[in-house]
């Protein structure tokens, strides 16, 4: 019987991720990316997402447990704890406005607001994907999904807002490449994420924020509030309404169908793994430019 504590966990070595941008997706694929959007109320493919869907019949056993659940009132509230649990986890590490110094960069009341919406779209937005990252490992190492609450009443799907800008990393210019560098190297991470890439839209501003934020991610603080993060998550996730009654066997037989014994576990490892600490982030950034008004 598998331990109800689920520790934060990286995988080592990193595990080679395929995923394929929204904008080259095609056919079932682009399908597929679509529904997720949909039905997870998001106006972007997380990385998490495209590259569990490089397995097509592991992400189609997972989506068609979480698709029923996904627009339910039960899920939307664990999102809005989550993303609360992952606020006040930032604000525990201090951050503070960078308003005025975007002021005398030249930025506008206009573009702090854009600024601050776009931050918004993930700060929100990334919880779905969270709890999505916690079932799949959940199910993956062997827990049974025992939630047993109501999914209470269910939204009908809206198209999400468009998808933001985002400036790939081919597109950074010397200055800007540096900073996704040094992402990746303080995270740990062969890649930078969607969130990161959507606020480079704004160049000095992102540099700014990243500079302000490096320090938080040093403090000894920072793995405390990320761990609270991921055990709010994994909490929640075994809490939800097992509509499906998806069980770790199905899940597993599904992933072994699309590689060998491991490798989806050790991709959901990794996403798992980051993306509390890419929610505590996030919210520090929020933090920093949200109150603009």
């Amino acid at each position: 019987m598998p331990n109800k504590v689920l520790p934060r966990f990286k995988p080592d070595p990193i595990p080679a991720i395929n995923p394929v941008p929204e904008v080259m997706a095609e056919g079932a694929l682009l399908r597929v990316y679509e529904e997720t959007k949909v039905g997870l109320g998001v106006p972007w493919m997380g990385v998490v997402a495209m590259s569990f869907a490089q397995y097509p019949k592991f992400y189609q056993r997972l989506w068609s447990a979480l698709e029923p659940i996904a627009l339910s009132s039960a899920f939307g509230d664990a999102c809005a704890v989550l993303r609360q649990t992952a606020e006040a986890q930032a604000n525990e590490l201090g951050p503070t406005t960078i308003v005025p110094r975007l002021g005398a960069l030249g930025y506008t009341s206009q573009n702090l607001a854009e600024i601050n919406d776009c931050v918004e779209i993930f700060d929100g937005g990334n919880m779905p994907y969270l709890l999505m990252a916690a079932l799949a490992r959940l199910l993956l190492e062997g827990h049974h999904w025992t939630g047993e609450g109501q999914v209470g009443s269910v939204s009908a799907p809206v198209q999400p807002p468009s998808r933001p800008v985002l400036m790939e990393e081919h597109h950074a210019d010397p200055t800007l490449g540096a900073v996704y560098g040094d992402i990746k190297k303080v995270l740990g991470l062969p890649f930078v994420n969607t969130d990161y890439r959507a606020l480079a839209r704004w160049p000095s501003y992102f540099a700014l924020a990243w500079q302000e934020l490096r320090p938080a991610i040093a403090d000894p603080r920072y793995e405390g509030a990320v761990t609270a993060v991921h055990q709010r998550c994994v909490d929640l996730a075994r809490d939800l309404p097992n509509a499906t009654g998806l069980t770790p066997e199905a899940l597993r037989e599904a992933a072994e169908q699309d590689a060998v014994s491991g490798e989806v576990l050790s991709v959901v490892q990794l996403f798992q793994w980051l993306l509390p600490g890419l929610a505590v982030n996030v919210s520090f950034l929020k933090a920093q430019v949200s109150d603009h008004t």
